[in-house]
């Protein structure tokens, strides 16, 4: 399973098809030296072809392979670049050594030489002749797969960012589409109206709070992750207009720890989450409600939890992620830009009635 992870068959390809190509240019080159040098000692095709190209074919590609898998988890381990070139350097003299001795086994067994006449010091000759060969032939394939898995690094970033930017555009409309509701935009004009018999200030402030909140879901920029400052000035624009309509059927609490103002979060992610648990949260027997937001940290990852005490849950967060496409939309916007770092919840209170949504996100 591990090597799976770590090996790239269209790498390997790319690798053995590289090899090929050098190989079938050696072939041509011993054919025209062979025509045209008619003195030079002829070449036994077959043995030439079977002993010499195929056998160093396989084991050249059999070491890359290795070497790609190699280079991959250097990569991943993040080791510095001296390091990196180090083992390169040996592990290209070393290939030499791999294919000389692979060459003088297979001498023996097949009945090229005897034991009696091998000899360390011609074999190490032999070595010594192409090592230069090797050497360049190994760095050669070694820049191949660097090349291959940035151009791979590349195009993933580049498809990532985009699928980032378009889960983000998807935000801002969905929320923007959410806000434009005839009943939110209604209620929010009735509640100005009213105000504006009963304290016309409140209702200025009411209509700039909507004004600028509209503002930041369209032109905020494009980040995908903003400092939590920003994204709380946001949600305070939402929450005024909030207790406006619903005047004393919600209390709001914020309990963020100010140190971590600074520290990034992804940009509208507290809204459409404050949004669902106030809405799931009233009903019948709940027409008062109390919503907590918690934001704090926790070793060395940032905790959101946004906690109601109204109407609990009859599904669970998979359920309710294919029902609501707003929490899918924020799951999968996690996932991006987090991977696997990450947990999103909803789920009933332990204690008491409501519903606790928790995020999990590194600090940064």
């Amino acid at each position: 399973m591990k090597i799976k992870k770590y090996l790239d068959f269209k790498l390997i390809l790319l690798l053995a098809g590289f090899y090929a190509l050098f190989n079938l240019v050696y072939i041509t080159k011993t054919a025209y030296l062979q025509v045209n040098f008619p003195d030079m000692r002829p070449v036994p095709w077959y043995d030439f072809l079977v002993n010499n190209i195929l056998i160093d074919w396989l084991v050249v590609v059999f070491y890359m392979s290795i070497i790609a898998i190699s280079t991959k988890r250097f990569l991943h381990k993040n080791y510095s670049w001296v390091k990196i070139i180090s083992i390169h350097i040996v592990f290209s003299i070393l290939i030499g050594f791999i294919i000389r001795l692979i060459f003088d086994l297979y001498g023996i067994l097949s009945g090229l030489f005897t034991l009696e006449e091998y000899t360390i010091r011609e074999s190490f000759t032999r070595f010594m002749i192409v090592v230069d060969l090797n050497f360049l032939i190994y760095f050669a394939m070694t820049f191949i797969i660097y090349t291959y898995y940035y151009v791979k690094q590349v195009k993933e970033a580049e498809h990532h960012r985009a699928q980032l930017e378009t889960q983000l555009v998807n935000t801002r409309m969905k929320m923007l589409s959410s806000q434009l509701q005839p009943h939110f935009l209604f209620n929010t004009l009735n509640s100005i109206a009213v105000l504006a018999d009963l304290d016309k200030q409140k209702a200025k402030d009411t209509i700039a709070d909507l004004s600028d909140f509209l503002r930041e879901i369209l032109y905020s920029g494009e980040e995908n992750v903003i400092a939590l400052e920003k994204e709380m000035r946001t949600l305070e624009y939402y929450l005024n207009i909030l207790n406006v309509r619903f005047s004393d059927h919600l209390r709001i609490n914020k309990e963020v720890d100010e140190r971590l103002l600074s520290k990034k979060v992804p940009a509208l992610l507290l809204q459409p989450i404050l949004e669902n648990s106030i809405k799931h949260g009233y009903s019948y027997e709940h027409i008062d409600l109390e919503v907590t937001i918690r934001i704090y940290a926790e070793g060395n990852e940032l905790i959101i939890k946004v906690i109601n005490d109204g109407t609990g849950l009859k599904a669970g967060t998979e359920e309710l992620m294919k029902k609501g496409k707003g929490l899918a939309n924020i799951d999968a916007r996690l996932s991006n830009l987090y991977g696997n770092n990450y947990s999103f919840q909803i789920t009933n209170r332990r204690f008491g009635t409501g519903v606790e949504t928790l995020v999990k996100i590194p600090l940064s």
